[in-house]
């Protein structure tokens, strides 16, 4: 979002920036005192969006290890590794090349959605309350985190009434889509850098635009910089909002260089070479960690998901979310699953913001070029997440969608189209907060009609919480230490049966035991589809193969000498301690005896059988 360039010397609303004000005086306390009265409006609509976010994840509390997302509980389980992983850089266990999952391989954390950044953040409470609290902290963080960064954005950086400003960042941070994301992709919801990227972005177009009354030349190096260290920790929260990001930013600065000529001759040259700047200074840090992502150990460089079958029906877009109060399960067929309610934005809240954009186009030029640059941004965003072809009410049509033009692009080619409709919701909240913002400052009957209908709209998106279900609770043999009777911290310990991506509860055990054990196999994006392209897990080695098979069907197999061979081959070549299969598992009984023909006798630990191999 940028701004109408100055033709006089004068305040420039659009990227106006908060004036210092003089410091209190007096003692420490009056001057708290006068900070928290000046800023009590900002104050309170941070409680409510805390609030706000408690309401939607109140469902975990106060039990966050013994309550479970209940729509999308195994990728909870992976992103509750990843944090349990990532905290072990407390103890210096720590690399982008992991060997706490898919013994003896590894997997590459920069090639899976880790995190990092706030995994490392966040590492203390996760080593002394458990992965849980901390997953718990962060679907909730995240949501009001976003919400408070737009809000920020604005109210200082567009000058715009804090309420029509609260609004607007409402819908950003608790939209359908940010809900929806919500089940259990941290790396989704964790948008609170996007807003400091715009803020960057504008700040280095001002500082590039040599018009009277321009900032000094050191604030373009500055911003550059700047955006450069957030562009950097961005990719360690989430490389996808960053990408997205990035388009509809790419998309918004064309649009709005084509609506105002003047500024884009004036300022292309400095903002231009301000962004490569920017990116040379990323590209310093960045380039290893990229590097490693793609053609590293365990890395991949191509996408595993369809986009023919992650794409948007185009029904969606004016249908309420199933996770809304007002909206129906029944809507639910038209996505691919709870976390993908993307463009659930429904028929209200649609037409608002086209009334909205309608309203504000003829009038305020200051602004118009902003509202175009967010309406044409909208349009494209939405036409690509309706991914190669149009799909209107869950039938597929013969009508090809823009996205069909990135097929082949790498990279781009790995997105998921219906992802894109993400970025809708900062772009409709700004253009409410521009409708609110200039209704609040007209006379007339607009100043009631226009807020009136945007918080009506605004209800119809109001999330209901997150439902939650009563987590298994974890083995003795887990929870009460007992597995250092069995593999010595750093050891390889395996599971039975093993963890699968639709499977992959034992590697709650690994969490819970704050991943001082390595396990075989589990959920994990690595080389192991065709030609070393990118597959969900990994392919089984015999014995875990037959070991799965008595889990889910029972019986007892014929167990020969070839099949010991076997078995002893496997556990070397995972590294193996020990073997346990504890009671809880799905025929345990059955695998205990599988267990005995293959190792021999077992020892019971706790509630657990045991084979030291």
């Amino acid at each position: 979002m940028t701004s109408q360039a100055r033709t006089a010397p004068g305040a420039d609303r659009d990227l106006a920036l908060d004036s210092t004000e003089p410091a209190a005086t007096g003692s420490r306390l009056t001057r708290w005192r006068s900070g928290l009265l000046r800023h009590r409006a900002d104050l309170a609509v941070v409680l409510v969006f805390l609030l706000l976010a408690g309401w939607v994840t109140h469902g975990m509390w106060p039990d966050p290890s013994g309550r479970v997302l209940a729509l999308n509980p195994a990728d909870q389980t992976l992103y509750e590794w990843f944090l349990a992983v990532d905290a072990r850089a407390l103890h210096g266990d720590f690399g982008l090349l992991t060997d706490k999952l898919n013994a003896p391989d590894g997997v590459n954390l920069m090639t899976n959605t880790t995190v990092i950044a706030l995994g490392l953040l966040l590492a203390p409470v996760t080593l002394l309350f458990g992965a849980p609290v901390t997953f718990a902290l962060l679907v909730g963080a995240n949501l009001a985190g976003t919400a408070v960064a737009w809000y920020l954005l604005y109210a200082r950086t567009l000058r715009a009434r804090r309420f029509a400003a609260a609004l607007g960042a409402g819908l950003c941070g608790f939209g359908p889509g940010m809900v929806s994301q919500s089940n259990s992709h941290l790396h989704m919801t964790a948008q609170w850098l996007v807003p400091v990227i715009v803020w960057l972005v504008v700040r280095l177009l001002r500082a590039a635009d040599p018009g009277p009354g321009t900032l000094p030349r050191r604030r373009l190096v500055s911003s550059a910089v700047g955006l450069a260290a957030v562009v950097t920790v961005q990719v360690f929260v989430g490389e996808e909002v960053l990408f997205l990001a990035a388009v509809t930013l790419l998309v918004m600065t064309v649009t709005y260089g084509l609506a105002d000529r003047g500024l884009l001759r004036r300022a292309l040259p400095g903002f231009a070479g301000g962004l490569l700047f920017a990116a040379g200074l990323a590209l310093i840090v960045l380039g290893g960690p990229l590097w490693f992502q793609f053609a590293g150990p365990q890395g991949v460089a191509d996408g595993m998901f369809s986009p023919h079958y992650f794409s948007a029906d185009l029904r969606s877009w004016w249908t309420l979310s199933p996770l809304s109060v007002f909206g129906d399960d029944s809507s639910a067929r038209l996505t691919t699953g709870p976390a993908e309610y993307n463009t659930f934005l429904g028929l209200p809240l649609l037409l608002v913001v086209v009334g909205c954009a309608l309203w504000l186009s003829p009038h305020g030029p200051a602004r118009r070029p902003l509202v175009r640059a967010c309406v044409v941004a909208a349009l494209v965003m939405g036409a690509l997440s309706l991914g190669p072809q149009v799909v209107l009410d869950g039938e597929r049509s013969q009508l090809p969608g823009p996205y069909a033009l990135l097929a082949g692009l790498p990279v781009v080619d790995a997105a998921l189209p219906m992802r894109f409709g993400l970025a809708v919701l900062p772009l409709a909240g700004t253009l409410l907060v521009l409708a609110v913002d200039r209704a609040l400052r007209s006379p007339g009957r607009a100043r009631r009609l226009v807020p009136a209908a945007v918080a009506a709209a605004l209800i119809t998106t109001f999330p209901a919480p997150l439902p939650t279900a009563d987590r298994p609770a974890l083995p003795e043999f887990i929870s009460g230490g007992h597995w250092r009777g069995c593999v010595r911290p750093g050891g390889v310990l395996v599971p039975v049966p093993a963890a699968t991506p639709k499977e992959p509860w034992p590697m709650r055990w690994a969490t819970a035991a704050d991943a001082q054990f390595a396990i075989p196999e589990g959920f994990f994006i690595g080389p192991y589809g065709a030609h070393g392209s990118a597959a969900m897990g990994t392919y089984k080695r015999p014995t875990s193969q037959l070991l799965a098979e008595v889990a889910q069907q029972g019986g007892e197999p014929v167990i020969d000498e070839e099949r010991r061979r076997q078995a002893r081959v496997d556990a070397a070549y995972w590294g193996a301690a020990c073997v346990a299969v504890t009671d809880d598992a799905p025929h345990a009984e059955n695998l205990r005896r599988t267990l005995v023909q293959l190792y021999g006798p077992g020892t019971r630990i706790a509630d657990a059988w045991t084979w030291r191999v």
